[in-house]
């Protein structure tokens, strides 16, 4: 690697290629950006595989462009020369007292090294370059995690370590839970990773040399200075999609990539997107709501995954909490609500700060299955009945009447519904949606996909065991470490989990809840695409589950049948918010 090189450009001391050497001897490489003066500053790290040097604008296109020209005040006081991927922009931090490290992870980028995205010797890493941070000359001693996706996720990963110069966290939609939130959602095998790693990590591991980018900035190669044949860059990476394959239970190795609740005690800053049903939410409420850790706050926003973070309104929210705990700033970070929601309507956000998460007023409202007339009402039903549907198809929708006034639902929700099958397994996927008065569905900008249902929920019929000490009632939480197989026509209880969301449903439209036996399609074909994405967009973005070795059709290609009955209630529970009194 070559030696590290310091310059001052655009009002900051940036020293490219810094070393930072792991206890196995590999040496990895960062970036630092500083202010001129000297002194000792607070530090905001990243550690991740999309490499350093690529920038946003050349990495992700699409996404760029549709940020900065929805939103102007994302490229508003910046040359964005040093903008990458889903971490901070140093010219909006720098002035303001801090230094910002980005370090490329082991394998990828001008690090070499074996690519193992989210292991226990990538953590290792994260902690050794936290620990690096907080002796630096230049370092007050006080380090802060920051960043979106992969570099939120490994915060919760790499504070179970306990890194003692971690002083603050802001995990910006980071999903947590490596079985549950990530690779299997209620046990079914979600091809996102496999695909990403395909995209996002290949395209720019170590080794890519002269095949790779430049750095727009300084000539250099973005992915290392060596070449390497396509033979060799594979022996350097784990095969990623094929392993998580073979881990369908929830065992040590989902286990030893997810965090540890009692042992997360650092402050943070947890921040979902009600929109990124499939990947992130669910960890950052988890977290929010099981962390040990005494200061803690959850914000929750709409629009795309990335673009809050870049913002006006996500930037000021950051800087307000990482000055108090880094700098020790008393500018009433303390006196911050635990929870800030931008509470969803059809058309707007309204901004409202709440004490606990779920809200604790909130009253929680059954709407029932009616198999005979496909209607979602409060009332349970009366006589028994049953609906079919093929395994692998669209299923059935259960629509209520229009709703007498307004109702907000902010929060998760879970359904328990009673199925049997023709096979030995069923997988369930349902969509909570509204619908206007002239029964259009109503769709969001969500994370990545332009047409996202209001919530989703999924869960394999064989998944189906229960945690008991972590399960209430609206939020079943399944063991996933055994299966217990259908015996065709046997009838089945299902809690699912359905991912928490926010929607105030206006007077006269309706809700609905459809079970399918497969992803949610908004439309057959919607022509929405995103530079890093394989697929078109439908309305689960890159969030599917249609991996036939996880799916046979001699298991999964039967027929499922619901149940209904006054035995056996099939409903859905609902977190309905009355006013603030």
């Amino acid at each position: 690697m070559a030696a590290a090189k310091s310059e001052v450009r655009d009002g900051m001391r940036i020293d490219w290629d810094v070393t930072i050497t792991m206890d196995d001897g590999l040496a990895l490489s960062a970036d630092v950006f500083r202010p001129v003066a000297p002194g000792q500053y607070p530090v905001i790290l990243s550690y991740g595989p999309y490499a350093k040097g690529l920038a946003f604008q050349e990495g992700y296109p699409s996404a760029w462009n549709r940020m900065v020209a929805e939103h102007p005040d994302v490229a508003a006081g910046s040359t964005n020369q040093y903008q990458s991927w889903e971490v901070v922009d140093p010219e909006k931090w720098v002035p303001d007292g801090y230094v910002c490290v980005r370090v490329d992870s082991r394998g990828a980028g001008r690090s070499p090294g074996f690519i193992d995205p989210f292991s226990p010797r990538e953590t290792r890493d994260f902690y050794e370059c936290i620990e690096w941070a907080g002796v630096q000359p230049w370092s007050n001693g006080k380090v802060g995690l920051n960043g979106i996706s992969y570099y939120g996720i490994n915060q919760w990963q790499v504070a179970t370590l306990q890194p003692p110069h971690l002083a603050a966290m802001c995990i910006w939609e980071g999903s947590a839970d490596w079985y549950r939130d990530m690779t299997h959602h209620g046990g079914i095998l979600s091809t996102f990773w496999a695909n990403w790693y395909d995209m996002q990590v290949k395209t720019v591991q170590y080794g890519l040399g002269e095949r790779g980018p430049r750095n727009r900035v300084t000539g250099q190669l973005v992915c290392g200075d060596v070449t390497l044949s396509d033979r060799e860059l594979a022996a350097n990476r784990a095969d990623f999609g094929d392993t998580i394959l073979a881990h369908p239970l929830d065992d040590q190795y989902h286990r030893e990539r997810s965090p540890q609740w009692d042992k997360v005690t650092v402050p943070f800053l947890s921040a979902a997107n009600w929109g990124g049903q499939g990947l992130h939410p669910r960890g950052n409420y988890e977290g929010f709501t099981r962390a040990a850790s005494k200061q803690k706050w959850l914000e929750a926003h709409g629009i795309e995954h990335w673009t809050h973070f870049y913002t006006d309104y996500g930037v000021n929210l950051q800087k307000r909490f990482f000055a108090h705990f880094l700098k020790g700033e008393d500018n009433g970070w303390q006196q911050q609500p635990k929870v800030q929601l931008q509470v969803r309507h059809p058309d707007r956000f309204v901004e409202r700060h709440e004490n606990e998460w779920p809200i604790a007023r909130t009253q929680w409202t059954m709407f029932h299955l009616h198999g005979r007339t496909s209607q979602l009402l409060p009332t349970p039903v009366s006589t028994a009945t049953q609906v079919s549907f093929d395994a692998l198809d669209d299923g059935a929708s259960f629509i209520s009447p229009p709703m007498e006034t307004d109702i907000e639902i902010t929060g998760p929700l879970a359904a328990r519904i009673f199925i049997s099958s023709t096979t030995a397994d069923a997988d369930l996927f349902l969509v909570f949606r509204v619908f206007t008065p002239d029964l259009r569905e109503i769709t969001f900008m969500g994370a990545i996909d332009p047409h996202t249902p209001v919530a989703q929920g999924w869960l394999r019929a064989s998944h189906r065991k229960l945690e008991s000490k972590l399960s209430t009632d609206y939020r079943p939480y399944h063991t996933h470490d055994e299966k217990q197989p259908l015996k065709p026509g046997e009838i089945v209880q299902l809690d699912i989990e359905l991912w928490s969301t926010s929607i105030v449903v206006p007077a006269r439209h309706r809700i609905a809840l459809t079970v399918r036996g497969r992803d949610y399609e908004y439309a057959k074909s919607t022509g929405a695409r995103l530079s890093n994405f394989k697929n078109e967009l439908l309305g689960c973005g890159p969030f599917l589950h249609n991996e036939p070795r996880d799916r046979p059709p001699a298991i999964f290609g039967g027929r499922t049948t619901l149940h209904f009955s006054p035995e056996r209630p099939s409903f859905i529970l609902l977190p309905v918010i009355p006013p603030k009194q």
